[in-house]
């Protein structure tokens, strides 16, 4: 069953008509090799480009009796081309076809994961440039840390998608192969010219060494790259959820004209979107333990791998791809209050300037036991309400013994916090 969250191309991809098109094309290009090799007769590739077609309903009919699908498939095409049909599979097992076009599949599907990707990676890097020098804060433990601006906090998220972008590249690498090697991969009643030959018709390499299946290492990989990718993901939807806040609104996802935000209450603007992707890439990683279960299959072959891989295949794919869309459109449209983001950094009395004193007070010959002492002492009075950190200080006797007023006020210069960034820019996105 596809998805409810669909982008038709990627749900073409997994229907049955690509599925058993991808079949007939594997059939084809098979017996045209044996054809050129002269192991079946000239002709009988014209007859099947020509004659070669298929139903899905009339598959599944004969399915239902024969309880095989590859027969099935096979006796529903020798039922359009005649009598060359019976060259046709000639010396080849199911999973040379079940396993080739799963591949073929999974390429596809990672080629529009890419292109999600990418609309994720453009939409991170000019949010990013825009918001270059926006401060806001930054949280440890969810508490007030030091600032750092809006831009570096998108930037991390770019090298991470960045990062993702290279392991999908990798994972599908790794599944473009092809294996037609006979029952056991033994090549016994098929020559390996034959492999070599669909393999570059379909823009495949052909698999070093195969049991009756392609190995199922190949796969976990690919299925855990989506479930680590899923992850990223969520900790960007799950930074958008936590900045929505009320008590926050440091930004929000776009609350479109019409849009209603509860049944009960109308004040609601929700963060629907990211919550939403969260729950996606639960659902992506899902996948993942699964697909790591089906390496381990008993000797050359079984099908335990089947059905899970029936399932996960187009559930993972399209959910990532659904979710990828999803998000780049929430960077892309995301509305951002640098002036919440002010606020917030001046809410707590200049407390995320503690370091900085700590070390001044260092290089004016304090202990760093004695310099932590004395800022927390003050901080802590901050945190009661007792004033704000910079008065505080200016009036600690200890303090003020070692640092001027002067001194002090120049150590709560926000602009201090962000010398760097441009740094950090050239290594994310590359010298402007």
């Amino acid at each position: 069953m596809i998805p409810r969250y669909t982008r038709p191309e990627m749900a073409e991809i997994w229907s049955p008509e690509t599925r058993f098109g991808i079949w007939l094309e594997i059939e084809t290009l098979a017996a045209e090799a044996m054809e050129n090799l002269g192991i079946i007769p000239e002709g009988v590739t014209k007859a099947v480009r020509e004659r070669g077609a298929f139903e899905v309903d009339r598959i599944d009919a004969i399915e239902r009796e024969v309880k095989h699908d590859v027969i099935a498939f096979l006796t529903n095409v020798a039922e359009h081309v005649g009598e060359e049909a019976r060259f046709l599979h000639k010396g080849m097992t199911s999973s040379d076809v079940l396993d080739t076009c799963l591949n073929v599949q999974m390429v596809r599907a990672a080629d529009l994961l890419l292109g999600g990707l990418d609309r994720v990676l453009k939409a991170l890097e000019t949010r990013a440039r825009e918001h270059k020098f926006t401060p806001t804060i930054g949280r440890s433990h969810g508490i007030h840390a030091e600032p750092t601006t809006f831009g570096v906090k998108l930037a991390t998220f770019y090298a991470e998608f960045k990062r993702a972008r290279a392991r999908m590249e990798l994972a599908r690498e790794e599944i473009a192969t092809c294996a037609i090697s006979g029952a056991v991969g033994t090549f016994a009643n098929i020559d390996p010219q034959i492999e070599a030959h669909v393999a570059a018709k379909l823009g495949l390499v052909i698999e070093p060494v195969s049991t009756q299946v392609i190995p199922r290492d190949r796969h976990a990989m690919y299925f855990a790259t989506l479930g680590v990718i899923a992850s990223s993901v969520e900790r960007l939807a799950t930074e958008v959820r936590h900045l929505q806040r009320t008590e926050v609104l440091e930004a929000e996802e776009f609350f479109s004209p019409g849009q209603k935000g509860s049944s009960a209450m109308p004040h609601k603007r929700n963060p629907v979107l990211t919550e939403n992707l969260t729950g996606l890439a639960r659902l992506v990683r899902s996948a993942v333990t699964p697909a790591l279960e089906n390496v381990a299959l008993w000797h050359e072959r079984d099908i335990s791998h089947s059905s899970v891989e029936r399932g996960i295949g187009p559930d993972a794919t399209i959910h990532l791809d659904f979710a990828l869309h999803r998000l780049a459109g929430v960077v892309e449209n995301l509305v951002v209050y640098p002036e919440n983001m002010m606020r917030t950094i001046d809410s707590m009395g200049g407390l995320h300037n503690s370091q900085r004193i700590l070390l001044a007070l260092v290089e004016h010959g304090v202990s760093r036991e004695d310099s932590y002492t004395l800022v927390q002492r003050n901080a802590m009075r901050t945190w009661r309400g007792e004033g704000n950190l910079l008065d505080l200080l200016k009036t600690d006797p200890d303090v003020k013994a070692k640092l001027t007023d002067e001194e002090l006020e120049a150590l709560f210069d926000l602009e201090y916090h962000f010398k760097h960034v441009d740094t950090i820019f050239e290594r994310v996105f590359g010298a402007a």
